[in-house]
């Protein structure tokens, strides 16, 4: 009897364990019926409160890796930027590879937060046989194997990770096929330019997203795959070439609206879509300032859209939500490798969809001010302190949102974004400016 009792005591404890395991497991899917698109959580409608989330001390740049510190820094530095995020209502972060897949299960379980794992596929170069090629040529053949290697071992090493919510590859890889480097220019205009690059070196590496993705689900089939393309550019040539990516993410910047955008890939992809960046920077380029009541409207006037276009309300029903681009200003996004120490005012492109800060075509995106939180110099330890701004707290309010609530409609949606009062959290925003100021005086 007693052996009995041993081995059943023991057989207990395992399936006990097989069932701890499996409840582990984050299970993401996406349904989509003749009500729209939503995407599901371990069983249960999830729409993303996102935000791009790094964490780049002031003086350093993108070399700066916070998994590669210490663990006791790692957690001090979570604490400080996840207590913030929960606080504000955010439920994922986009974080590009380089974070262990400890960290994000160590975020999830403290703080109740996914994370979206970017690979950036080859958008910022690519290095084959010790040879660093700056524009990735989605033709070659060396190229696609390795691209299709990297994205295969990482669903390998991440498809039973707890608190992973989904795969993103690339990060506006189209614009890539124009620009040489990472930092953020103006667009060409010709049509006959863009058409062309499209077929000729847009369709290979469509090609190559579809490959990946059709790899990656054979790998982890818990997990969609998303892709992230520069607003709509080539969604004909996407339709043609990506039928099996899950998601079609966007970063998209045209100010107060997103316009057709979410009708656009509905009809034209019949995919969900996500916004994977999208904002506007806190800092007035006529008026030379600071500007947090303009940041906070246009990041306000987005999520309206974003929630109500959601699954079941009677719009396109195809949103599944957003990233807000960013978390903290990137003191070094403008120069990429001087200056790393100063807050750059110099707007560096032109968007006209901002309408308040620009004039007769003027440059008006200053690319390290797009911080949802001000930026403080770091302590003895190498941590820094973030200051809300404005958008934080009207954010922090819209992301009590639930756009799959019970009676909820789109009438209701607007009248609750119009009752979040940004003068208030104006207000809050320029407190923590002042107390920034004081601080940074010290």
């Amino acid at each position: 009897m007693k052996t009995s009792t041993k081995y059943l005591l023991i057989f207990l404890i395992c399936l006990f364990a097989h069932q701890t395991n499996a409840q582990k497991q984050t299970e993401v899917s996406i349904v989509s019926d003749d009500l729209g698109m939503k995407l599901k959580v371990n069983g249960k409608d999830f729409m993303i409160n996102g935000m791009n989330w790094d964490y780049i001390p002031i003086g350093t740049n993108y070399s700066f890796s916070l998994w590669n510190q210490s663990d006791d820094f790692i957690k001090k530095a979570l604490e400080s930027e996840m207590s913030l995020l929960k606080d504000m209502g955010v439920n994922a972060i986009r974080v590009y590879t380089g974070i262990q897949p400890k960290w994000i299960s160590y975020i999830y379980k403290t703080y109740g937060i996914y994370t979206m794992l970017n690979h950036s596929f080859g958008r910022y170069g690519v290095t084959i046989n010790e040879v660093y090629k700056p524009v990735t040529d989605y033709r070659d053949k060396a190229t696609k194997e390795l691209l299709l290697q990297e994205v295969s071992s990482l669903a390998n090493e991440y498809k039973n990770t707890e608190g992973l919510l989904l795969y993103l590859l690339g990060n506006e890889n189209n614009y890539g096929l124009f620009w040489a480097g990472a930092e953020t220019e103006d667009f060409p205009d010709d049509a006959e330019m863009k058409k062309a690059m499209g077929e000729k070196r847009g369709r290979p590496m469509y090609k190559l997203f579809n490959e990946a993705a059709l790899l990656m689900k054979q790998i982890d089939k818990n997990h969609p795959v998303a892709m992230c393309n520069g607003d709509l550019l080539f969604i004909d040539i996407i339709a043609d070439e990506c039928p099996d990516v899950d998601i079609y993410g966007t970063n998209m910047y045209r100010g107060k609206s997103f316009g057709d955008a979410f009708e656009e890939v509905k009809n034209k992809l019949n995919k969900p879509i996500l916004f994977t960046e999208f904002g506007v920077d806190a800092f007035n380029a006529l008026e030379k300032k600071e500007d947090q009541q303009m940041q906070s409207f246009y990041v306000l006037e987005n999520w309206k859209e974003i929630y109500t276009n959601a699954y079941d309300l009677g719009k396109s029903g195809n949103s599944i939500g957003g990233f807000t681009f960013q978390f903290s200003d990137g003191w070094w996004k403008l120069g990429q490798t001087i200056n790393l120490n100063k807050h750059d005012e110099e707007a560096n492109w032109t968007n006209n969809g901002y309408t308040l800060d620009t004039k007769n075509n003027s440059p008006n995106m200053n690319e390290e001010w797009f911080g949802i939180a001000a930026k403080g110099f770091s302590n003895e330890e190498g941590l820094y302190q973030l200051y809300p701004r404005a958008a934080y707290y009207v954010l922090q309010q819209a992301h009590q949102i639930n756009p799959f609530s019970k009676g909820i409609s789109v009438k209701k949606i607007e009248r609750k974004i119009c009752k979040i009062n940004q003068k208030k959290a104006v207000k809050k925003g320029l407190a923590n400016k002042k107390l920034l100021e004081i601080t940074q005086k010290q």
